[in-house]
């Protein structure tokens, strides 16, 4: 004999959940070890000034690492930002404005960032 208990509950948007959280933290990972390359050029690579922060990010290796980590520290916000728009703006219509709005906001932030490390 079969017993059912509750309700029937339709889970929408359940597959955000494992990929959104890995990708946090592997984000999060990447951006902290861009953390301690950026500090050890700093501390062990001398007097610290303007002509030696701008040398530190004139190698290209520096800028491809610093692009990454700018797209991940984006996809990072992205995440967090479209999961609290999610749980707490229930009418649609503002939710999806306040989407548009953050995605607009990141992609100028993106610009910005990429527009300032190659003028280097």
């Amino acid at each position: 004999m079969s017993q059912n208990y509750g309700t029937k509950r339709i889970v929408t948007g359940a597959h955000y959940g494992l990929r959104d959280w890995l990708a946090q933290r592997i984000t999060a990972v990447l951006m902290a070890l861009f953390t301690i390359v950026l500090l050890a050029q700093v501390i062990f690579g001398g007097p610290i000034g303007y002509d030696r922060w701008a040398g530190i990010f004139s190698q290209q290796w520096m800028k491809t690492l610093t692009f990454v980590v700018i797209v991940a520290l984006l996809y990072h916000v992205w995440v967090g930002v479209r999961d609290i728009w999610m749980d707490y703006i229930k009418p649609v219509g503002i939710r999806l404005a306040l989407q548009v709005f953050s995605i607009v906001w990141l992609v100028g932030c993106a610009g910005w960032a990429i527009q300032v490390l190659w003028r280097l």
